[in-house]
């Protein structure tokens, strides 16, 4: 395969409905079943949280792809059933179910999937190879791109950064966050999550955060990781294009949508 020359950024936000948006992102006259449709053409991408909580309908894949962009795109956070377990090797069934409910329904607009984990999981290179082994590379002709959400400071080894490298599984960036960060890239794609959004400004951020970000996420998008950013292995000069999804989680979450779309601006 080619080389890559080119990469694409995306940004957003964590779910589209949430009523304190409403009349501060959302117009005050918009309905709630448009609000999907609205925060699409505002953002690049959304990353859907209720697949975290319980399996969705094939139908709502249906929908979700109808009443969005050509170019948007979807993260999806895996089910809580395959990650929240004692033993990981034995989510099969679990990442089985999640795979045969209807994902491929987003057809192109199915973006990376977040394998989230609780943050008192701690790193078991074993066990965590074996969960690894067990997610599809493919779904209906679509190429599935993996990410990992780790949140113990027990994933800050090496070990685990050479297992996420040899499945190709990004592992997603935390940033302006408590969890460790772990900014070492092992996949095509780069994954960011940033939590560090606060009622005092405006769009979340300052203005020199959002700008700091935004040169971050070009950055990322060249294969090169900021200086100030927090890899394991020592720096190495830009291995090429990666396409990079930005979310802004958490924090203050009234501003969040602010924030994406402040950093859109500045990319």
């Amino acid at each position: 395969m080619a080389t890559r020359t080119k990469s694409q950024i995306r940004v957003g936000i964590g779910g589209w409905t949430y009523a304190p948006w409403r009349g501060v992102f959302y117009p005050e006259d918009l309905t709630q079943k448009r609000e999907l449709e609205y925060a699409s053409r505002q953002l690049t991408t959304i990353e859907i949280n209720g697949t975290f909580y319980g399996l969705q309908k094939p139908e709502s894949y249906m929908k979700w792809h109808d009443e969005t962009p050509d170019d948007f795109a979807f993260a999806l956070k895996a089910p809580r059933y395959a990650t929240n377990r004692r033993v990981l090797a034995e989510a099969g069934d679990s990442i089985e179910r999640f795979f045969g409910s209807g994902l491929e329904h987003l057809k192109h607009k199915l973006g990376p999937i977040n394998w989230q984990f609780a943050t008192t999981k701690q790193f078991d290179a074993e066990d965590f190879e074996a969960f690894l082994a067990l997610l599809p590379k493919k779904l209906d002709g679509l190429t599935l791109r993996h990410a990992v959400e780790v949140r113990h400071a027990s994933f800050r080894d090496e070990a685990f950064v050479a297992l996420a490298r040899k499945y190709g599984v990004a592992i997603v960036l935390a940033g302006d966050s408590e969890y460790p960060q772990i900014a070492s890239l092992t996949a095509p794609f780069v994954y960011a999550r940033i939590m560090g959004t606060t009622g005092a400004h405006a769009q979340g951020y300052a203005k020199k955060a959002l700008d700091a970000w935004a040169e971050r996420a070009r950055q990322l998008a060249a294969g090169a990781v900021p200086d100030d950013l927090e890899p394991l292995e020592a720096r190495a000069a830009a291995k090429g294009a990666r396409d990079v999804y930005l979310y802004v989680i958490s924090g203050f979450k009234e501003r969040n949508p602010a924030a994406a779309k402040a950093i859109i601006e500045r990319l």
